[in-house]
């Protein structure tokens, strides 16, 4: 027994030797994917804060482009491409319950329009149409995530434009129910494609599940209809599907949207505001890339603010000695420097203008370090101007 009882001794602390490799690789390759999305994540959003921040020049610089659809479709593209960024990148945070949805005033039909627009590239590849149809029962201007919602139909209208030849793709918006505050909206996206064979029906909004198509340049990574059911469960809402093979494909998924009764007025998203125009603070710019720090000083300059830049740490403590601004817009991923400890050391020397962080990383991802080295605030790229004026002021005022 005693022989016996030693070997199953012997077993379990090799079986337990065994799990705590195993262990230990999981949370190595765990902490390893986590570093990848991070690092993959920041340098396509700081090519993407130029793309954006250009853009919003453009349509401050030329007012005669204002209502231009391609710059729509541009800015809407951008967006759209910065959110899938986000989304996609992190398919794990939805796992871990940790994608939270904004709340912004928009008008459906625009949105819908714009969505075209920016498809009909794709649209004409395959001879095909895009039609919109919306209910005149619909409130003007709903409260929720256009982004993400525009991220949903997007996901679905570009996939039937995929496999749909001189055909049409149809989205409609449907008013199904409302209640207090809330409208319930139905939203179709129907195609005349080749649809959808039965046996994959079932695991079409499976992650990485794709389908064996004939067409020979489909190419994608198989994830964008999981991210559609995940986005539309975030929301509250549900979705659906009918195809038939060589009739076409029918998604159909229903969210609530928060609206309000009396407002009927279109929201202002400019960033020209006169309260901010009128402000005119001196900021210095800390920023080591230099299409950066020309979309920062711009956007800057033209809501009446004065940029110096720096291009470095060392040169921005250099600049501190002899002159004073109101607030300092810190990069934190710099060379030479990073701004964690730049911003230490002006803290050192007894200097207590407002520093707010301006980063591609994840604002959760830097928070912790950033304000232990006394950063005031962090504003992730590609950000709001007119959010980043507000910090600003906000900080500024405190002095």
């Amino acid at each position: 027994m005693n022989k016996i009882r030693q070997i199953t001794n012997e077993e379990l602390t090799h079986a337990n030797e065994a799990l705590l490799v195993a262990k230990e690789k999981a949370e190595e390759a765990t902490l390893l994917k986590t570093q990848f999305v991070s690092t993959i994540s920041h340098e396509l959003r700081t090519p993407l804060y130029g793309v954006i921040g250009i853009t919003d020049i453009i349509e401050t610089e030329h007012k005669e482009l204002e209502n231009s659809p391609h710059l729509k479709a541009l800015k809407f593209s951008a967006n759209y491409l910065l959110a899938l960024v986000n989304d996609v990148l992190k398919v794990h945070k939805f796992e871990e319950n940790r994608v939270v949805l904004d709340n912004n005033l928009f008008d459906i039909e625009e949105k819908l329009y714009t969505i075209k627009d920016s498809l009909m590239v794709i649209a004409k590849k395959h001879r095909n149409k895009i039609v919109v149809e919306v209910d005149s029962k619909i409130p003007q201007f709903v409260l929720g995530d256009s982004i993400r919602l525009s991220q949903i139909i997007i996901n679905l209208v570009s996939n039937s434009l995929k496999f749909t030849t001189d055909g049409t793709v149809t989205i409609t918006a449907k008013l199904e129910s409302q209640e207090a505050h809330l409208v319930y909206i139905c939203f179709t996206i129907s195609d005349t494609g080749v649809g959808i064979p039965l046996e994959y029906q079932d695991k079409i909004f499976e992650k990485f599940v794709q389908i064996n198509r004939k067409e020979d340049d489909y190419q994608g990574t198989g994830i964008g209809l999981s991210i559609v059911k995940n986005l539309v469960t975030l929301f509250k809402g549900t979705i659906s599907l009918q195809s038939e093979e060589n009739i076409g494909t029918s998604v159909e998924f229903t969210i609530p949207l928060a609206y309000e009764k009396d407002s009927q007025e279109k929201p202002i998203n400019k960033t020209d505001n006169p309260l901010l125009d009128e402000f005119g603070l001196k900021v210095l710019l800390v920023e080591d890339n230099k299409i950066n720090q020309m979309v920062t000083k711009k956007l800057l300059e033209n809501n009446n603010y004065t940029c110096e830049i720096a291009d470095d740490g060392f040169m921005a403590l250099e600049l501190l000695k002899n002159t004073t601004y109101d607030a300092i817009l810190m990069d934190i991923n710099m060379p030479k420097i990073n701004g964690y400890e730049t911003t230490k050391l002006i803290r050192e020397q007894g200097i207590e203008i407002p520093i707010i962080a301006l980063t591609a990383f994840e604002r959760e991802e830097v928070y912790d370090t950033a304000i232990a080295s006394g950063i005031d605030d962090i504003i992730a790229k590609p950000f709001d101007t007119r959010k980043l004026l507000q910090m600003i002021q906000k900080y500024s005022s405190k002095i």
